[in-house]
């Protein structure tokens, strides 16, 4: 399982860059795990838009789901060119006008998950777990040959993530502002917050995403790093991870 960072700040965008998106591969299935604003250009980088065969949707906020309909569109397009393969966005039905906006004439289909049953996408399990944010939005854990990678997306600290994240390889985990940031109160967990999920869930590595834009961000890894000791990265554009 390879994973590689295509956009990692919160809200929008810095210049040439992109918030929440993030290409899973393995072998030649390829999926995006959120489709931020800036994502689909980022992502041509690393890959074609056209070899994308699923997107998994965390929420239905833009700075997580921006780029769908240029997503979209890229595929419609492309399809009238050269015989497009029909991809697959998978979000939640909690809310149902959003979810409508998922699938788009015969290139892209809209398929439900939900927190109560294991999901096959390719060759990963999916299941998710719903997180405390001011609009529905799930978890990832994505599992394959005896290796786990975790998404918190977007959420305040609850303890329902510790247990949801045990024991995995990889945690990429929001962290949305410095030790001295209250952002519980939007929904977010601060670099503390990551850290102390890392710890008790006794993850192997933790990815600390959905930056601020402000600060200096080795001062996030510095502070994640009073209370947890396993390794840690700050997500960059372009930072790989092999599981």
């Amino acid at each position: 399982m390879k994973v590689t960072v295509i956009g990692f700040w919160h809200g929008y965008p810095e210049s040439g860059e992109a918030t929440s998106g993030y290409l899973l591969e393995h072998e030649n299935f390829k999926v995006l795990l959120d489709c931020g604003s800036g994502v689909l250009s980022k992502l041509q980088r690393y890959c074609s838009i056209d070899d994308i065969d699923a997107v998994v949707l965390s929420h239905y906020h833009g700075d997580h789901k921006a780029d769908l309909s240029p997503f979209q569109y890229a595929r419609i397009i492309n399809a009238n060119r050269n015989g497009q393969k029909v991809a697959t966005v998978y979000g939640h039905q909690d809310d149902e006008q959003e979810f409508s906006k998922l699938s788009f004439l015969h290139v892209v289909k809209a398929v439900a998950f939900h927190d109560q049953a294991p999901l096959k996408v390719g060759p990963f399990q999916f299941t998710f777990q719903k997180t405390d944010h001011p609009v529905p939005c799930y978890a990832m854990k994505i599992q394959l040959e005896g290796k786990t990678l975790v998404y918190t997306a977007d959420s305040r600290y609850i303890k329902e993530l510790e247990s949801f994240a045990s024991h995995c390889d990889v945690l990429i985990s929001e962290c949305s502002g410095y030790a001295e940031d209250n952002v519980a109160e939007f929904g977010h967990m601060n670099s503390v917050d990551a850290g102390k999920l890392a710890a008790a869930a006794n993850a192997k590595t933790l990815v600390l995403s959905h930056l601020p834009h402000y600060g200096k961000h080795e001062l996030l890894r510095n502070e994640a790093s009073s209370i947890y000791s396993g390794n840690i990265h700050i997500a960059k554009t372009g930072l790989v991870l092999e599981l």
